[in-house]
């Protein structure tokens, strides 16, 4: 997870600024600063909005070769590996904490004794780029199923009434998610009534 960008930072600024709050740290924000402003929110009725705009600000993990750390933990250097069975970067990361602790111990067995480690950086590169691509495709498929999922489960409550917040505001009209249910949906311009948008 690198470091936000500035425009997401630039636009989480603005955004905080709507809301009577600022984020420390200048054009360089810390980990710390971000834990500060989610204390200091905490108690407000809209710290869920306030969060969430929060986390839409920092920058989306990629898998690359180079080690870039970890922002949101505030760390320099960062390797994650929870399930080699079932993500294959977890499992390449694997193969390479088997191969350098082989090789330190002065292995002199088979490659394939040592977790058959055969990357160049370019690879790895191309490999980042590869799981990094399937991981937001899958994760597209995912919110897909759950968006199908909401809307069949709303079918039967059309022209029902909700208590939801404002969770987005664009030209064309408003989102919002219904309390209780984390469901969200568009409130079209055309639809408000009573005055000139």
């Amino acid at each position: 997870h690198a470091t936000p960008s500035e425009e997401k930072l630039t636009s989480f600024r603005a955004f905080l600024s709507e809301c009577g709050l600022s984020l420390e740290g200048g054009m360089k924000p810390t980990t710390k600063d971000y834990a500060k402003l989610l204390e200091r929110v905490k108690d407000r009725p809209d710290h869920e909005l306030i969060q969430t705009m929060l986390l839409r600000s920092l920058s989306q993990a990629v898998y690359h070769a180079d080690n870039i750390g970890h922002f949101g933990l505030a760390l320099e250097e960062y390797a994650h590996f929870t399930s080699p069975i079932r993500r294959y970067p977890d499992l390449t990361l694997h193969r390479g904490i088997k191969y350098l602790l082989a090789k330190e111990k002065g292995a002199k067995r088979k490659t394939t004794d040592t977790g058959g480690y055969h990357y160049s950086f370019d690879e790895m590169d191309l490999l980042g780029d590869h799981c990094s691509m399937t991981e937001r495709r899958a994760d597209d498929a995912t919110r897909e199923v759950a968006d199908w999922l909401k809307c069949e489960y709303m079918q039967d409550h059309v022209g029902a009434e909700f208590s939801g917040v404002i969770s987005s505001v664009t030209g064309f009209g408003l989102f919002v998610r219904l309390d209780d249910l984390f469901i969200d949906g568009l409130v079209h311009i055309s639809t408000l009534d009573n005055d000139y948008y």
